[in-house]
Protein backbone atom coordinates (compact mmCIF):
# COMPACT_ATOMS: atom_id res chain seq x y z
CA UNK A 1 0.00 0.00 0.00
CA UNK A 2 2.82 2.42 0.88
CA UNK A 3 4.37 1.98 -2.56
CA UNK A 4 1.06 2.74 -4.28
CA UNK A 5 0.63 5.98 -2.33
CA UNK A 6 4.23 6.89 -3.09
CA UNK A 7 3.62 6.57 -6.83
CA UNK A 8 0.42 8.63 -6.63
CA UNK A 9 2.03 11.47 -4.72
CA UNK A 10 5.22 11.35 -6.77
CA UNK A 11 3.20 12.04 -9.89
CA UNK A 12 1.46 14.99 -8.27
CA UNK A 13 4.66 16.47 -6.82
CA UNK A 14 6.48 16.43 -10.15
CA UNK A 15 3.75 17.85 -12.35
CA UNK A 16 3.46 21.43 -13.54
CA UNK A 17 0.73 20.92 -16.11
CA UNK A 18 -1.41 18.25 -14.48
CA UNK A 19 -5.02 17.59 -15.42
CA UNK A 20 -7.26 15.59 -13.08
CA UNK A 21 -10.62 14.37 -14.31
CA UNK A 22 -12.92 12.28 -12.12
CA UNK A 23 -16.30 10.62 -12.53
CA UNK A 24 -18.48 9.49 -9.63
CA UNK A 25 -21.39 7.22 -10.51
CA UNK A 26 -24.19 7.10 -7.94
CA UNK A 27 -25.93 3.72 -8.06
CA UNK A 28 -29.57 2.98 -7.23
CA UNK A 29 -28.53 0.78 -4.28
CA UNK A 30 -26.89 3.77 -2.48
CA UNK A 31 -23.36 2.71 -3.45
CA UNK A 32 -21.05 4.72 -5.70
CA UNK A 33 -18.17 4.08 -8.07
CA UNK A 34 -15.35 6.51 -8.79
CA UNK A 35 -12.76 6.74 -11.54
CA UNK A 36 -9.98 9.34 -11.41
CA UNK A 37 -7.67 9.94 -14.38
CA UNK A 38 -4.46 11.96 -14.05
CA UNK A 39 -3.07 13.10 -17.40
CA UNK A 40 0.67 13.83 -17.44
CA UNK A 41 1.34 13.93 -21.20
CA UNK A 42 2.37 17.59 -21.19
CA UNK A 43 4.73 17.04 -18.30
CA UNK A 44 6.38 14.05 -19.97
CA UNK A 45 6.86 16.07 -23.16
CA UNK A 46 8.50 18.83 -21.12
CA UNK A 47 10.81 16.33 -19.43
CA UNK A 48 11.86 14.78 -22.75
CA UNK A 49 12.91 18.23 -23.94
CA UNK A 50 15.19 18.62 -20.92
CA UNK A 51 18.47 16.95 -20.08
CA UNK A 52 18.29 13.30 -18.91
CA UNK A 53 19.79 14.20 -15.51
CA UNK A 54 16.70 16.25 -14.64
CA UNK A 55 14.61 13.08 -14.48
CA UNK A 56 14.97 10.77 -11.51
CA UNK A 57 15.21 7.46 -13.34
CA UNK A 58 14.68 5.34 -10.25
CA UNK A 59 11.41 7.03 -9.26
CA UNK A 60 9.98 7.17 -12.77
CA UNK A 61 11.14 3.63 -13.33
CA UNK A 62 8.85 2.62 -10.48
CA UNK A 63 5.97 4.36 -12.26
CA UNK A 64 6.71 2.42 -15.41
CA UNK A 65 6.33 -0.85 -13.48
CA UNK A 66 2.68 -0.13 -12.76
CA UNK A 67 0.32 -2.53 -14.62
CA UNK A 68 -1.47 -1.17 -17.66
CA UNK A 69 -4.67 -3.09 -16.84
CA UNK A 70 -6.90 -2.55 -13.81
CA UNK A 71 -5.27 -4.30 -10.85
CA UNK A 72 -6.55 -4.23 -7.26
CA UNK A 73 -4.48 -2.79 -4.43
CA UNK A 74 -4.83 -6.16 -2.75
CA UNK A 75 -3.19 -7.94 -5.69
CA UNK A 76 -0.52 -5.25 -6.02
CA UNK A 77 0.45 -5.48 -2.35
CA UNK A 78 0.34 -9.27 -2.45
CA UNK A 79 2.61 -9.34 -5.49
CA UNK A 80 5.08 -6.95 -3.88
CA UNK A 81 5.02 -8.89 -0.60
CA UNK A 82 3.85 -5.80 1.31
CA UNK A 83 0.41 -7.07 2.32
CA UNK A 84 0.30 -6.79 6.12
CA UNK A 85 -3.35 -6.66 7.09
CA UNK A 86 -5.40 -9.77 7.79
CA UNK A 87 -8.52 -7.82 8.69
CA UNK A 88 -11.34 -9.08 6.40
CA UNK A 89 -12.98 -5.64 6.14
CA UNK A 90 -9.71 -4.02 5.07
CA UNK A 91 -9.02 -6.77 2.55
CA UNK A 92 -12.54 -6.40 1.16
CA UNK A 93 -11.94 -2.68 0.55
CA UNK A 94 -8.48 -3.25 -0.95
CA UNK A 95 -10.02 -5.66 -3.45
CA UNK A 96 -12.37 -2.85 -4.58
CA UNK A 97 -9.62 -0.26 -5.19
CA UNK A 98 -7.97 -0.57 -8.60
CA UNK A 99 -5.08 1.19 -10.31
CA UNK A 100 -3.45 1.17 -13.72
CA UNK A 101 -0.95 3.23 -15.66
CA UNK A 102 -1.84 4.72 -19.02
CA UNK A 103 0.36 4.84 -22.11
CA UNK A 104 0.16 6.49 -25.51
CA UNK A 105 2.53 5.34 -28.25
CA UNK A 106 4.32 3.23 -25.63
CA UNK A 107 5.03 6.35 -23.57
CA UNK A 108 3.80 6.81 -19.99
CA UNK A 109 0.95 9.34 -20.09
CA UNK A 110 -0.59 9.08 -16.62
CA UNK A 111 -2.48 6.79 -14.29
CA UNK A 112 -6.01 6.00 -13.19
CA UNK A 113 -7.55 5.08 -9.85
CA UNK A 114 -10.92 3.33 -9.41
CA UNK A 115 -13.12 2.73 -6.36
CA UNK A 116 -15.59 0.06 -7.44
CA UNK A 117 -19.12 0.03 -5.98
CA UNK A 118 -18.26 1.55 -2.61
CA UNK A 119 -20.86 1.52 0.17
CA UNK A 120 -20.90 3.91 3.13
CA UNK A 121 -19.26 1.16 5.16
CA UNK A 122 -16.50 0.83 2.54
CA UNK A 123 -15.84 4.57 2.66
CA UNK A 124 -15.54 4.46 6.45
CA UNK A 125 -13.11 1.56 6.15
CA UNK A 126 -11.15 3.48 3.54
CA UNK A 127 -10.38 6.23 6.06
CA UNK A 128 -9.01 3.67 8.51
CA UNK A 129 -7.11 1.81 5.82
CA UNK A 130 -5.26 4.85 4.48
CA UNK A 131 -4.66 6.42 7.94
CA UNK A 132 -2.16 9.27 7.47
CA UNK A 133 -1.69 8.50 3.77
CA UNK A 134 -4.52 10.39 2.11
CA UNK A 135 -5.72 9.33 -1.33
CA UNK A 136 -5.56 12.38 -3.62
CA UNK A 137 -9.16 11.91 -4.72
CA UNK A 138 -12.14 14.26 -4.89
CA UNK A 139 -13.84 14.71 -1.53
CA UNK A 140 -17.23 14.36 -3.22
CA UNK A 141 -16.92 10.59 -2.78
CA UNK A 142 -18.10 11.27 0.78
CA UNK A 143 -21.31 13.04 -0.25
CA UNK A 144 -24.43 11.73 1.46
CA UNK A 145 -26.18 9.50 -1.08
CA UNK A 146 -29.16 7.29 -0.18
CA UNK A 147 -29.93 5.84 -3.60
CA UNK A 148 -32.30 8.62 -4.58
CA UNK A 149 -31.06 11.90 -3.10
CA UNK A 150 -27.55 13.34 -3.05
CA UNK A 151 -26.76 16.05 -0.50
CA UNK A 152 -23.66 18.07 -1.33
CA UNK A 153 -21.91 20.30 1.19
CA UNK A 154 -20.27 22.94 -0.99
CA UNK A 155 -17.76 23.75 1.75
CA UNK A 156 -16.13 20.55 0.49
CA UNK A 157 -15.52 22.15 -2.90
CA UNK A 158 -11.82 22.34 -2.13
CA UNK A 159 -8.63 20.38 -2.71
CA UNK A 160 -8.02 19.39 0.91
CA UNK A 161 -7.44 15.69 0.14
CA UNK A 162 -4.86 16.58 -2.51
CA UNK A 163 -3.18 19.13 -0.22
CA UNK A 164 -3.01 16.58 2.61
CA UNK A 165 -1.57 13.99 0.24
CA UNK A 166 1.12 16.43 -0.86
CA UNK A 167 1.95 17.40 2.73
CA UNK A 168 2.41 13.75 3.68
CA UNK A 169 5.33 13.50 1.24
CA UNK A 170 7.02 16.88 1.69
CA UNK A 171 9.30 18.48 4.27
CA UNK A 172 7.89 20.78 6.96
CA UNK A 173 9.13 23.82 5.04
CA UNK A 174 7.57 22.60 1.79
CA UNK A 175 4.32 21.70 3.56
CA UNK A 176 3.91 25.28 4.71
CA UNK A 177 3.87 26.44 1.10
CA UNK A 178 1.55 23.71 -0.21
CA UNK A 179 -1.36 26.07 -0.74
CA UNK A 180 0.88 28.38 -2.71
CA UNK A 181 2.11 25.70 -5.09
CA UNK A 182 -1.20 23.92 -5.73
CA UNK A 183 -2.44 26.53 -8.24
CA UNK A 184 0.84 26.11 -10.14
CA UNK A 185 0.77 22.31 -10.10
CA UNK A 186 -2.66 21.83 -11.60
CA UNK A 187 -3.95 23.00 -14.94
CA UNK A 188 -7.51 21.68 -14.56
CA UNK A 189 -9.46 19.67 -11.98
CA UNK A 190 -13.05 18.58 -12.49
CA UNK A 191 -15.52 15.90 -11.45
CA UNK A 192 -18.65 14.61 -13.18
CA UNK A 193 -21.39 13.35 -10.84
CA UNK A 194 -23.49 10.82 -12.75
CA UNK A 195 -26.73 9.13 -11.67
CA UNK A 196 -28.24 5.87 -12.89
CA UNK A 197 -31.73 7.40 -12.71
CA UNK A 198 -32.71 10.72 -14.27
CA UNK A 199 -32.30 13.89 -12.25
CA UNK A 200 -35.70 15.06 -11.01
CA UNK A 201 -34.71 18.31 -9.28
CA UNK A 202 -31.76 20.33 -8.03
CA UNK A 203 -32.09 22.61 -5.02
CA UNK A 204 -29.34 25.12 -4.37
CA UNK A 205 -26.79 26.71 -6.70
CA UNK A 206 -23.04 27.04 -6.96
CA UNK A 207 -21.03 28.75 -9.69
CA UNK A 208 -18.81 25.72 -10.18
CA UNK A 209 -21.61 23.14 -10.45
CA UNK A 210 -23.62 22.83 -13.67
CA UNK A 211 -26.13 20.27 -14.95
CA UNK A 212 -24.90 18.88 -18.27
CA UNK A 213 -27.63 16.36 -19.13
CA UNK A 214 -30.56 14.41 -17.62
CA UNK A 215 -28.22 12.15 -15.63
CA UNK A 216 -25.16 14.28 -14.86
CA UNK A 217 -23.80 17.43 -13.25
CA UNK A 218 -20.26 18.73 -13.64
CA UNK A 219 -18.10 20.28 -10.93
CA UNK A 220 -15.28 22.34 -12.42
CA UNK A 221 -12.94 23.82 -9.85
CA UNK A 222 -11.87 27.43 -10.36
CA UNK A 223 -8.40 26.83 -8.95
CA UNK A 224 -7.37 30.48 -9.06
CA UNK A 225 -10.52 31.62 -7.24
CA UNK A 226 -10.13 28.81 -4.71
CA UNK A 227 -6.92 30.35 -3.42
CA UNK A 228 -7.92 33.99 -3.81
CA UNK A 229 -9.43 35.20 -0.53
CA UNK A 230 -10.95 38.21 -2.28
CA UNK A 231 -12.72 36.12 -4.91
CA UNK A 232 -16.51 36.31 -4.76
CA UNK A 233 -19.03 33.88 -6.23
CA UNK A 234 -22.41 34.81 -7.67
CA UNK A 235 -23.97 31.57 -6.37
CA UNK A 236 -22.50 29.77 -3.36
CA UNK A 237 -25.28 27.99 -1.46
CA UNK A 238 -23.94 25.82 1.37
CA UNK A 239 -26.08 22.85 0.33
CA UNK A 240 -26.95 21.52 -3.09
CA UNK A 241 -29.52 18.71 -3.08
CA UNK A 242 -29.96 16.57 -6.17
CA UNK A 243 -33.05 14.33 -6.24
CA UNK A 244 -33.41 11.59 -8.83
CA UNK A 245 -36.54 9.87 -10.15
Amino acid sequence: MKKIFFLLILSLLTLQSCTINSEIIYHKDAASSTIMDIDVKEFMAEMKAMTPDSLNKKEFGEMDKMPTTWTSMYDLDKKEGTLKTKDPDSIKVMKKIFMKSNKENNEYSGFSLKLDHFTKSDLNSLNGLTKGEKLPIDQNIYNNWDGKTLTINTDDFNLKNIEDALRSKTSKEEALSTEGIVPMLFKQIGTTLKFENKIKSITGKHDWLKQIDDHSVRLEYDIKALYDKDSKLKHSDKKVIITTE
